[in-house]
């Protein structure tokens, strides 16, 4: 049989976001994964492998080119797919779309946190950036807290305005100090390198999710923040030593690791203590979670076609 190759418009409509945090949640009572990242440059192009193994699931590699000068060409600037390959034999079962799987990995990462995490009768959600993932957060969110109030904030408030333009009832924050104490949940999703989010603005009960930050450089929120909450992680290994957001307040002393209550292959401890916590939830990615993400598409694509 010939490996599918799964586009997003095909993937996209099969797709649930409570049953994909319920798959991820599964694939870390799997034995650990063994990822690696591998980057080629050539500036200011790169291209990006990442590759997971779980035994018992399978193996997957995501490809990515980034290429700036694409922008201004009117073509995207970010392209790629992702391969997934049999656990029992090796070989190919499927071809998938790169933004279907960073759509639905990314969003979906944080929304298994979030159900964890934050309080159950949460009412108001400020999305923090109005970028690509801003709509994935939306839809999210909107599954599993169907009643919620949704507000969002960008640093350019004409981004915002696009996006509150395309999501009926979004409403939009002329100022992060005032929105973040009035939500019951913060996500965040900016390319800042320096922290938006200050901890004295921090309420209790409040959930927080940090998504941008992806290099040692980054940081979307301040060292109070990460003091006042209980710190969460998807890997340690992928954050620890590796995301600014965590990085940079171990090695300044902010922190410990000991600060750091649970990661996803410790499921039983992800839970909020009182209802007075603040918890932070610092999503770092990985390729573990590309690899559970395109099982879960494949699954709902293969259960489509019989």
């Amino acid at each position: 049989m010939t490996a599918p190759v799964i586009s997003f418009a095909e993937g996209d409509k099969l797709l649930d976001w409570i049953a994909l945090t319920n798959a991820l949640a599964a694939g870390h009572t799997l034995p650990k994964a063994e990822i690696s990242d591998t980057f080629l440059y050539r500036d200011p192009d790169t291209l990006l492998n990442r590759s997971a193994w779980i035994d018992g699931l399978g193996l997957a590699v995501k490809c990515a080119t980034v290429f700036p000068g694409n922008t201004a060409r009117g073509t995207s600037s970010i392209n790629g797919g992702v391969m997934l390959f049999s656990d029992q034999d090796g070989t190919l079962e499927a071809i998938i779309d790169f933004h279907l799987v960073t759509k639905w990995k990314t969003a979906g990462d944080s929304l298994l946190a979030t159900r964890r995490l934050a309080r159950p009768d949460s009412k108001r959600i400020l999305i923090v950036g109005a970028g690509t993932q801003a709509r994935g957060l939306h839809a999210a969110y909107s599954a599993a807290f169907p009643q919620a109030q949704f507000t969002v904030w960008n640093r350019t408030a004409e981004n915002a305005k696009t996006l509150a333009s395309a999501i009926p009832g979004l409403e939009i924050a002329t100022s992060l100090e005032e929105a973040v104490p009035q939500a019951d949940i913060v996500t965040s999703a900016t390319m800042s390198t320096e922290p938006l989010i200050c901890g004295d603005w921090l309420q209790p009960g409040q959930h927080i999710d940090l998504i941008g930050a992806y290099r040692p450089n980054m940081r979307e929120a301040d060292d109070t923040a990460l003091r006042r909450a209980r710190l969460f992680v998807d890997s340690r290994d992928t954050t620890v030593g590796h995301i600014g957001e965590v990085k940079i307040p171990l090695e300044t002393g902010v922190i410990t690791e000991d600060d750091i209550a649970a990661d996803y292959y410790d499921l039983d401890a992800f839970a909020r203590q009182s209802p007075e916590d603040i918890t932070l939830f610092k999503n770092g990615g990985g390729a573990h979670l590309d690899l559970m993400t395109s099982r879960y598409i494949l699954d709902q694509w293969m259960a489509q076609s019989s």
